[in-house]
C-alpha cells in the first residue's frame, strides 16, 4: 500500500517522549498537535479540549440546519435532536469524557440551544424545559452512562483485543463478604489520569 505523505503526521505523546523525525520515501513526516482517530480528536497533551469544540461545532452546525428545515413541531424535533444531534456530543465518551468545567459548559450549550428551540419553553429556566421535554444534562447522561460499564464488560468477556489487566488490577481482598470482582483504585497524581477510564470507572 502507498501512503501519502502529505496526509501523514507524527503525533508526540508524553513527557519524556525524545520527538524523532521520522523520514518516509525521503520525505519527513510533519509534526501534528491533533489526529483523528476513529472518530475522536486526540491532543498531544491528551485533554478532550479539542475533541469537546470539534463536536461542538458538528452539533452547531446540524442545530442550525434542523432550525432553517424543520417545521416547528415538538416531537420531530426531540426525535431529530436525539438522532442527530447528541449522538454526536456523545460518541464514544468512554475514551474523551470530559472533566474540565469548560468543556462541560461548552458541550452543554448545544443542549440549552436546542431547548430554546421551543417557542413556549425559550423563557423558562434551563431546568425546567429539561423537565418539560423528558431529558437530563448531558453531565448526568455521561456519569450515569452504561457506555464505561459496557467497556469494562466486552473487556471481563474477552471481546475485546486488548487485555483486561492492562486497565484494571482485581483486589485481593479476601473479606468473607466480599466478592471476586471488586477492582483497585490505582494511586494518581495527575488530573488527566485521575479522570482516565480505568480509574474513574471503578467508582461506579
Amino acid at each position: 500500500m502507498e501512503f501519502n505523505v502529505g496526509k501523514c503526521g507524527v503525533l508526540h505523546l508524553g513527557r519524556g517522549n525524545g520527538q524523532h523525525r521520522y523520514v518516509l520515501d525521503g520525505q519527513e513526516i510533519q509534526r501534528v498537535s491533533e489526529q483523528k482517530d476513529l472518530g475522536v480528536l486526540i491532543a498531544d497533551n491528551l485533554k478532550p479540549s479539542a475533541h469537546c469544540v470539534t463536536s461542538c461545532k458538528q452539533a452547531s452546525r446540524v442545530l442550525a440546519m434542523m432550525q432553517r428545515t424543520i417545521i416547528y413541531k415538538k416531537e420531530i424535533l426531540l426525535s431529530l435532536y436525539k438522532t442527530l444531534v447528541r449522538p454526536l456530543v456523545e460518541y464514544c465518551t468512554a475514551a474523551w469524557s470530559p472533566y474540565y468545567q469548560k468543556d462541560k459548559i461548552l458541550l452543554e450549550r448545544i443542549q440549552h440551544r436546542f431547548t430554546r428551540m421551543f417557542p413556549e419553553l425559550k423563557f423558562l429556566p434551563y431546568e425546567e424545559r429539561l423537565v418539560k421535554l423528558g431529558l437530563w444534562t448531558l453531565e448526568e447522561r455521561r456519569n450515569r452512562n452504561r457506555a464505561d460499564l459496557i467497556e469494562v464488560f466486552k473487556l471481563v468477556k474477552g471481546l475485546v483485543n486488548n487485555p483486561f489487566d492492562m486497565f484494571f488490577e482485581k483486589s485481593t481482598n479476601s473479606h468473607p463478604r466480599s466478592h471476586s470482582w471488586k477492582l483497585n483504585k490505582r494511586r494518581c497524581h495527575m488530573d488527566l489520569r485521575k479522570y482516565f477510564f480505568s480509574v474513574r470507572v471503578v467508582d461506579r
